[in-house]
């Protein structure tokens, strides 16, 4: 039986297959460093574990809206007017299973057949499989200049008569490059001069660095009604709640009401349960995530002093999330054969820059435990570093250079 052209299209998540790996490895009793993740060390916040266990007592879990509970909607609604300074109604907010399916849903309502959406390189691994899931074409930007800042001018060039949306996601997944708020104002101007929606996927927006404050689309917007702006948040990230699966999408009241619909036939509304731990999150004292935003900046200090020792590396200090690319194309331009290298030799994983769309790099993550970071890096330089020729011992084992 055949399947569909579509179907075939769609790549593998590759950071979803290296944290594969990574269980894989860590279940076998391999001394396995991950150097790639995704998913911030922590607990989830008291509120949230407190509120699904009140629901989970009763024992009656339904079915909710398919545009949300009404309870974690009015949360959002507060939350926004809180971190961007407009307050949305109800009717121009939607909760979905994750910040994920809010962005394919907002791209299958605003998308025809062949339409594309701008994005800059490197990308998050997940983006120009979503267009395509939405029957649009994604068109993947390189930047004039260094340093991972696009310019308006990347854009224009990029621009054709099928260009539907621009998509932005600042803090920058995987560069940990913040966007200043001069792109976001022109951003903002240039796509409502030229009809198109701007996606903003705002998932890292409070993980920020060096008291710098996250530049608000919204600053440069009026609202959400009859706005082209389409505003993207979650609870994965900013309150280590990967697994929970909740997050939200804040735009005109008629562009919520066709992703509405899109989400009724896909999974209906998210489970009550998980939106219990969101409101939860949402409204309980927030002192965890200030913890772990302090914690993320000492560990990427961490990380850039030890990647100092790398002579030919090229880094562009993070602003903010728990990534930073590295240049590593010196040592080895292919990043996916110097992945497996470094995993099969030294046993640390990292996510090779070709999944991010611009290789010669390798996505570091710096969410772990300080120690890990250290020692992840230790290997990663014994085995790059040519002067280095004494063996290395890793758990039970000692390892040679070739």
């Amino acid at each position: 039986m055949e399947i569909s052209k579509l179907g075939l299209s769609i790549g593998e998540s590759m950071t979803l297959k290296l944290n594969e790996t990574f269980g894989i490895l860590k279940a076998k009793g391999e001394p396995v460093i991950h150097l790639g993740g995704g998913e911030p060390h922590g607990k989830a916040p008291l509120k949230a574990i407190e509120l699904t266990n009140e629901l989970l007592q009763t024992g009656v879990v339904r079915y909710s809206p398919s545009i949300g509970t009404k309870e974690l909607r009015e949360a959002v609604r507060d939350y926004t007017y809180k971190f961007y300074g407009k307050k949305p109604e109800l009717k121009n907010v939607i909760i979905s299973t994750g910040a994920k399916q809010a962005l394919l849903v907002a791209m299958q309502a605003v998308l025809n057949p062949g339409e594309e959406v701008i994005f800059p390189k490197p990308y998050w691994v997940s983006y120009p499989e979503m267009v395509k899931l939405a029957n649009g074409n994604p068109v993947a930007i390189d930047l004039k200049n260094p340093g991972f800042i696009p310019e308006i001018s990347d854009f224009e060039k990029a621009l054709t008569p099928k260009t539907r949306a621009i998509l932005i996601n600042s803090p920058n997944n995987p560069t940990g490059i913040m966007y200043p708020g001069s792109l976001i104002k022109d951003l903002v101007s240039f796509t409502k001069e030229k009809g198109l929606y701007l996606i903003m996927d705002d998932i890292y927006h409070r993980l920020v660095f060096d008291n710098l404050k996250h530049p608000s689309v919204l600053d440069y917007a009026s609202g959400f009604e009859g706005s082209h702006i389409i505003l993207v948040n979650g609870i994965s990230k900013t309150y280590a709640m990967t697994g929970f699966r909740i997050g939200w999408a804040v735009a005109d009241s008629s562009l919520i009401k066709v992703m509405v619909n899109l989400q009724s036939h896909q999974t209906g509304g998210p489970s009550p349960l998980l939106q219990k731990a969101a409101l939860g999150a949402i409204i309980d004292d927030q002192s965890g995530v200030e913890e772990l935003r302090s914690t993320l900046e000492e560990n990427r200090n961490l990380m850039l002093e030890l990647l100092k020792r790398l002579d030919k590396v090229k880094i562009y200090k993070p602003s903010g999330t728990f990534y930073m690319y590295v240049d590593f194309s010196a040592y080895e331009p292919d990043s996916m054969k110097l992945s497996a290298y470094l995993l099969e030799k030294v046993k640390v994983l990292t996510m090779p820059g070709k999944a991010f769309g611009l290789d010669g790099h390798l996505r570091l993550s710096y969410c772990g435990e300080a120690d890990e970071i250290t020692e992840g890096i230790n290997r990663l330089v014994w085995a790059l570093d040519e002067n280095i020729t004494e063996p290395l011992e890793i758990g039970t084992q000692t390892i040679f250079k070739d």
